[in-house]
């Protein structure tokens, strides 16, 4: 069987757009059984498996033992977590932010930093019932629609990070993941410490790592979908990096690996999206 991979995306209902990017539905089939590395992104990790649960082999935090998932809820993370697979996967990817997570799952994001969950251990039986009415074959269109409804109902207006720190958080991803800690604490009116410490409470880490793995996550999309004529200095420079030898520090960091080795191992997955997290 010839490797095939499915990508659909789509965008949430109007009250969930605050939130959520997008939807990615994708079908990956043909490919021989192996690992895929979740990797650290400027959004939680949370996607619907159809089919073939979700096997993390190694979780972000060593502490916490590999599980197999139907339905995955992480916070954001530093560090890769391990896949594996059979060469079939197909699911549902909900690019959700950390601004979200309150007014979902009632929770900061920082409460779940680091940390894989079944969605239904957060969110009762609507996690269950938002696998399981994703479960067969279905048009994509009207998967994404089970999402909205789901999600819409499980949205609580009333709990919303606070306007200081959701203009912090996108300032920091709209950056790119070049903006700097102190003019940031300067627009709000705040000291930077105080920024720093309200800023992990809500989403479990710094601004300054935020804006890493936002920097991070840019150049991991380039370096995937850029010319291979463009050389990987060119792509650091691009997206904030001293030099080369800082994008690779950055690499071994937050996904374990060079540059090069990712490219080379790397399968097509649900992260190849438009900013679905890992």
């Amino acid at each position: 069987m010839e490797p095939t991979m499915e990508e659909v995306t789509a965008r949430p209902a109007p009250a969930l757009a605050a939130f959520i990017d997008h939807y990615l539905g994708y079908r990956m089939t043909g490919y021989a059984p192996g690992l895929h590395r979740g990797l650290p992104s400027r959004h939680l990790t949370f996607i619907v498996a159809i089919g073939p649960t979700i096997d993390v082999v190694t979780q972000t935090d060593p502490a916490q033992h590999p599980r197999d998932y139907r339905c995955v809820l992480s916070g954001l993370q530093a560090s890769s977590a391990t896949i594996a697979h059979n060469g079939i996967q197909e699911g549902v990817g909900i690019a959700l932010t950390p601004l979200g997570c309150r007014t979902l799952f009632g929770l900061p994001a920082a409460e779940i930093w680091n940390t894989s969950l079944e969605c239904s251990e957060v969110a009762g039986p609507t996690g269950d019932e938002l696998w399981e009415r994703l479960q067969g074959e279905a048009p994509w269109a009207r998967r994404f629609a089970v999402c909205d409804e789901i999600l819409t109902r499980m949205a609580c207006p009333d709990r919303l990070v606070t306007p200081e720190l959701t203009w912090a958080w996108r300032a920091v991803v709209d950056s790119g993941g070049t903006a700097s800690i102190g003019p940031l604490a300067d627009r709000i009116g705040w000291s930077r410490q105080h920024l720093t410490r309200k800023f992990g409470a809500e989403f479990g880490l710094t601004p300054k790592l935020a804006a890493r793995v936002t920097r991070f996550e840019r150049a991991r999309r380039m370096l995937e979908h850029t010319p291979s004529f463009v050389s990987i200095a060119q792509i650091a420079t691009a997206c904030g990096y001293y030099d080369q030898a800082h994008l690779n520090r950055d690499f071994l960091d937050l996904a374990g690996c060079s540059p090069t080795t990712w490219l080379a191992e790397e399968i097509p997955s649900v992260q190849d999206g438009p900013g679905v997290g890992g």
